[in-house]
């Protein structure tokens, strides 16, 4: 019974004060309205923005790209480093005949390695005041002029078989100078070869496969040739 006499005297007192409108004494400060007014919004979640797949499917295709192309500069890289290390087998290996034939089509300065064997008689210094030394290669068919500047290999013997690695070069307006008569023929071709390098290293009888298949049909041909002289010659006595 109090608590109901007590709600019928707060009741009235209680709705004219939820009703009654809150005057407001002092006005905002403008300066709180324009900072209200510049206050940043608040931005909706990215997590209920949709997953762009285009997007993605880019960014995807970029990385792949990128890893082929690494995997590829390690695998160039890679093959680099082994021509590198087999340079030896890069070189190409060539006959007198075959260098001469060579020059002849295209005088270009390509780098290769020429073997055959020394002639013997050959091996000179054309100036006593210069390093350079001169020696003849032959193939038993075609023979040339070799001029190598430095000390020759303690294998280097005439008659024996040599390679050397350089380049064919024409042969200077003034000429090559005097030389042994055993190099004439090879003072004739127009060129000769300029060795960076004599490969005599390994033992007497160091041939590559290609230089001694080459001077081991030569040396057939030559006696074939000597053969069929002495037969035209017997046939020519008797007769």
């Amino acid at each position: 019974m109090a608590s109901r006499l007590l709600a019928t005297r707060l009741g009235p007192l209680l709705r004219s004060s939820v009703l009654r409108p809150i005057s407001v004494s002092h006005p905002l400060d403008p300066h709180i309205l324009r900072h209200l007014s510049t206050f940043p919004t608040r931005r909706p979640s990215s997590r209920s923005r949709p997953t762009d797949i285009g997007a993605r499917a880019r960014q995807l295709q970029s990385r792949r790209l990128w890893t082929y192309a690494l995997t590829f500069g390690c695998v160039a890289g890679f093959i680099v480093i082994v021509l590198a290390n087999f340079q030896d087998q890069l070189v190409f290996y060539l006959t007198p005949s075959d260098a001469l034939q060579k020059f002849t089509a295209d005088p270009s300065k390509s780098r290769f390695r020429l073997g055959g064997l020394v002639l013997e008689g050959s091996v000179v210094h054309p100036n006593s005041a210069s390093p350079e030394m001169e020696f003849v290669i032959t193939d038993l068919i075609t023979d040339i002029l070799v001029r190598y500047e430095g000390s020759l290999p303690d294998l280097f013997r005439e008659g024996h078989s040599v390679v050397v690695e350089g380049f064919v070069r024409p042969t200077p307006a003034e000429g090559m100078g005097p030389g042994p008569k055993v190099s004439e023929k090879a003072r004739k071709n127009g060129c000769f070869f300029k060795a960076a390098e004599v490969l005599a290293k390994h033992d007497e009888k160091y041939m590559p496969k290609e230089v001694a298949a080459a001077l081991e049909k030569n040396k057939k041909l030559l006696e074939a040739e000597a053969e069929a002289r002495a037969g035209a010659g017997d046939g020519e006595t008797r007769g």
